[in-house]
């Protein structure tokens, strides 16, 4: 028996993929797709909210955050929202 078998029992569902042409699923993927009454009601800090979404912004401008780099993105990120959102926009228009 498998784990997933034996953690989540014999009567789930694989996932299958609706965009696929062929209407085949991901193989062995066997988690059933999230359902959103089951979400937990965590709300994230702004602060972590803007230090995610800079983090996403410069990966997507193809400048892959360092190590180094988190006590920038720190401080960026306490800055207001409109300031982060100013420098999310100059990266998204170096792409």
């Amino acid at each position: 028996m498998t784990a997933s078998a034996y953690e989540f029992g014999t009567n789930h569902r694989a996932f299958v993929d609706p965009y696929a042409l062929d209407g085949s699923s991901f193989g062995d993927y066997q988690l059933t797709p999230p359902r959103p009454g089951e979400r937990l009601d965590v709300a994230i800090d702004p602060q972590d909210r803007r230090r995610l979404e800079l983090h996403a912004a410069l990966t997507a401008a193809g400048i892959p955050p360092r190590p180094e780099d988190r006590e920038a993105i720190d401080r960026l990120s306490a800055l207001p929202g409109n300031i982060n959102s100013t420098i999310q926009r100059w990266l998204a228009h170096a792409l």
